[in-house]
């Protein structure tokens, strides 16, 4: 899976959320039928390709604790944070965020909102990620839709986490997803 140094970052946009009920502030709309079956679909691949978090990052906001709860259970069960100051939080806070990561963990899942968490992906991986023009760089430059997931390897410890500092394994979005097409 990951080599000895190796650690892997994922990076999870909260699925489809409801705009039904204009009483409801942005940090309280919750996730609509479309984002709950994204999610489910989601979650049931992510444990097919064996992606278990030992630290999982979530923004408080209620779409991204309902993106959570359809991953549940994870593998392991990983350290859970929930995380004010991830809520709509542009990619330098989400980069100080990971680099506070313990080293001892292996894998991580950040759980947040656009545009933060697509120019964190961007900002991972750098210039020299972006020419390499692999399907799924192209994929990522393009946007980040809800519910799509990134996976990053990561040679560095995360307190030297730093632009150009991920490699792009995977980018997948719900519509990539077989139960979803259909």
């Amino acid at each position: 899976m990951i080599g000895a140094a190796m650690r892997q970052l994922l990076l999870l946009r909260h699925a489809k959320s409801s705009w039904d009920d204009a009483r409801l502030t942005d940090h309280a709309r919750p996730l609509n039928a479309r984002g709950r079956r994204a999610a489910d679909a989601m979650a049931a691949q992510m444990r097919e390709l064996g992606l278990a978090p030992d630290v999982v990052l979530v923004s408080s906001a209620r779409r991204t604790l309902q993106t959570l709860e359809a991953l549940q259970p994870l593998e392991g069960s990983p350290i859970v944070e929930v995380m004010d100051e991830l809520y709509l939080a542009p990619w330098p806070v989400l980069m100080g965020a990971l680099r506070r990561i313990p080293e001892t963990a292996r894998s991580v899942l950040l759980i947040g909102h656009n545009p933060g968490l697509h120019d964190l992906g961007l900002a991972l991986m750098g210039p020299a990620g972006a020419a390499l023009g692999s399907a799924a760089a192209q994929r990522l430059a393009e946007g980040y839709p809800t519910g799509a997931l990134a996976e990053f390897t990561i040679a560095s410890r995360w307190q030297d986490l730093a632009e150009g500092g991920g490699r792009l394994v995977r980018f997948l979005a719900p519509r990539d997803l077989p139960e979803l097409t259909a």
